[in-house]
């Protein structure tokens, strides 16, 4: 069996889930207090890019494990109710969380399907990380 291209198979799963333009994504932000977004990007990206204003940092590979109100490791901020919006660089990374979030059972989750690069390129506004990060050395 040949190994699926990973390319093909995003775009196949962003057919079947929510998908948000910048400005949707900023809408939402406006209009929505409770509105849970998800940066899942690497600590590093974070620290050298930046990341979007009241985004709570859940790296991509224990998304699930801090999703799990069973897990040891759950964070109080994930709700079956709330609504999420998830992003990444580039919008690949997040179609996978969206899913894995789905098959968790939360129902209203959409991702940002430019990610961070299509925030940036459009000339939002970017939350200094590292100005605040226990990970960067000062």
């Amino acid at each position: 069996m040949p190994i699926r291209n990973v390319f093909e198979h995003t775009k196949e799963i962003s057919a079947s889930i929510e998908n948000l333009e910048v400005a949707d994504l900023k809408r939402e932000m406006e209009s929505n207090p409770d509105l849970l977004l998800l940066d899942i990007r690497e600590i590093q990206e974070l620290v050298l890019k930046g990341t979007i204003a009241k985004s709570k940092h859940v790296p991509r590979g224990m998304l699930e494990f801090w999703a799990d109100p069973a897990s040891p490791y759950a964070r109080d901020y994930f709700h079956e109710e709330a609504r999420i919006v998830v992003f990444c660089a580039g919008g690949g990374r997040s179609v996978y969380a969206v899913k894995a979030l789905e098959e968790m059972g939360f129902q209203n989750v959409a991702h940002l399907a430019s990610g961070f690069g299509g925030w940036e390129a459009a000339g939002e506004p970017i939350d200094d990380y590292a100005a605040r990060s226990r990970w960067v050395q000062k």
